[in-house]
C-alpha cells in the first residue's frame, strides 16, 4: 500500500471516496455536509489531502489539518488534527484507515506537534475501533456540536 498526497487528477475520485465512505452517517444527498466531504479539492488547498492506494485503486484518504489550516476544528496549537479519514467500503479491514491516521501522527510530530486531535459522530464505531488500537482515548471536554443535532465525540492522543 502507498500513502502520498492526492495528485489534482484524483480530487473528484476522493470526493466521491469520501461522500460513498460517509454514506451511512449522511442525511442523503440533500445534506450540506454531502458537498464538504465531495470537496476534495478545497480540502487539498487548506490542508494536506493524503490518500492511499494500491495497484493503482484508491483505498482511501485522509485530511490532515496542520496548525493555521481552515480545516482545523479542535486541535490546539501544539497538536495536529486529522479530518474526513474515508475507507473505502469494499477495502474495509484492509489497513488503509489504520495507515492513513498513523500517517497524520508522523506528519504532526514532522512538524513539532506534543499530539492530536480529532472528532467523530458517535455512530463511527469502525473508526473508533481504529483511535483506540492507535492509543487515543475520548475527550469528552471537546465534544461538540457543529450542528443542531450533529454531536461529534473527540478523541485525542499525546505523543
Amino acid at each position: 500500500m502507498e500513502l502520498r498526497l492526492a495528485s489534482a487528477e484524483e480530487h473528484d475520485r476522493v470526493g466521491e471516496l469520501t461522500v460513498r465512505a460517509y454514506e451511512a452517517f449522511t442525511l442523503g444527498p440533500a445534506d450540506p455536509y454531502v458537498a464538504r466531504l465531495r470537496d476534495a479539492a478545497s480540502r487539498a488547498e487548506g490542508a494536506e489531502l493524503w490518500v492511499a492506494v494500491e495497484g493503482g485503486r484508491l483505498l482511501g484518504s485522509v485530511t490532515y489539518c496542520p496548525p493555521g489550516s481552515p480545516w482545523r476544528e479542535i486541535g490546539r496549537d501544539d497538536e495536529g488534527e486529522f479530518r474526513m479519514l474515508a475507507v473505502d467500503p469494499a477495502a474495509r479491514g484492509a489497513g488503509a484507515g489504520t495507515a492513513l491516521a498513523a500517517l497524520c501522527e508522523e506528519r504532526a510530530r514532522e512538524q513539532g506537534a506534543v499530539g492530536m486531535a480529532l472528532s467523530t459522530l458517535a455512530e463511527m464505531t469502525d473508526a473508533h475501533r481504529i483511535y483506540v488500537r492507535l492509543g487515543y482515548s475520548r475527550d469528552p471536554g471537546r465534544d461538540w456540536s457543529p450542528l443542531p443535532g450533529v454531536d461529534l465525540l473527540a478523541f485525542s492522543k499525546a505523543f
